[in-house]
């Protein structure tokens, strides 16, 4: 795709009736204990497209993410989803959220399917039980990433991939239509690389919006539609993926990404564990 075409689609898709961009960032500043992380970012994300935000460590990536979300405060700007400012938003159900890494509080052993099945929560009614639907929909998940065989398994005897797969089928489970992942090829092994790569190409085959903060494109390449690069916290490239290079240019792409972003390990973390990002 070219950035004109690029261009195209988001004109096309924030036209007169027609649906609006599943987030829509306006001259947005994030800062860390009063120093600056993002200066001015403007991106929109049509629905339906498959967009990376691609940087090096330090860059703002996860950031601008985790500002989209509502995870952390802008200091000026604005953040639309789905047409509703950032601090009215309530239907979170719509968003499947995946972070880097899989965390559980206390202690407290869960297994595959129950962390799956947390991702849920917003889709229901308070005080609720489960439904047939919303089981079968937990055993959907399951299967698009190879879980089955792991449902009664502690997430916590599990590899770095196989978790990372958990936290994209907690995220299906709730059948939303848009997801934003951390770093989802972050710190697991080619073979589960492979395993995120066909569910996310699933995914978009379903129509889904899918906004993908990566250190470099890697094994996702063909799916991405848009790269948007950022440096310094600014927007330095916004069109056609730039091309892997280094170590992610080789075939096979067989080495392991590290974890978090240097401005990530600054970033408070706002998320309740298991839970939908809210804010009010």
């Amino acid at each position: 795709m070219t950035a004109e075409s690029v261009a195209e689609r988001a004109g096309a898709d924030s036209g007169p009736g027609s649906a609006p961009p599943a987030f829509l960032v306006r001259n947005a500043v994030v800062a860390y204990d009063r120093v600056p992380v993002l200066h001015g970012v403007d991106l929109t994300v049509p629905r339906g497209q498959v967009l990376a935000i691609l940087g090096p460590n330090g860059s703002g990536k996860s950031t601008l993410m985790k500002a989209m979300l509502g995870i952390v405060p802008l200091v000026s700007g604005s953040v639309e989803v789905h047409g509703t400012p950032l601090r009215r938003f309530r239907d979170w159900g719509r968003i499947g959220y995946v972070p880097q890494r899989l965390t559980a509080g206390g202690g407290v052993p869960a297994t595959v399917r129950e962390v799956v099945a947390s991702g849920q929560i917003a889709r229901r009614r308070r005080l609720r039980w489960s439904a047939p639907s919303d089981r079968a929909a937990v055993d959907e998940a399951l299967d698009a990433l190879d879980l089955a065989g792991m449902a009664r398994s502690s997430v916590h005897e599990l590899s770095g991939g196989q978790q990372q797969r958990v936290l994209i089928a907690r995220a299906l489970a709730a059948r939303p239509d848009t997801f934003v992942m951390d770093e989802p090829m972050a710190g697991v092994d080619s073979e589960n690389q492979r395993a995120l790569a066909a569910a996310i190409t699933a995914l978009r085959e379903r129509g889904s919006t899918i906004l993908l903060v990566l250190h470099e494109s890697g094994p996702l390449e063909p799916l991405l539609e848009r790269g948007v690069a950022l440096s310094g916290g600014r927007v330095v490239h916004d069109g056609p993926v730039p091309r892997p290079s280094g170590a992610c240019a080789r075939p096979g792409h067989d080495h392991v990404h590290p974890h978090a972003d240097a401005e990530a390990a600054a970033a408070p973390s706002a998320l309740p564990e298991f839970e939908v990002p809210r804010r009010d």
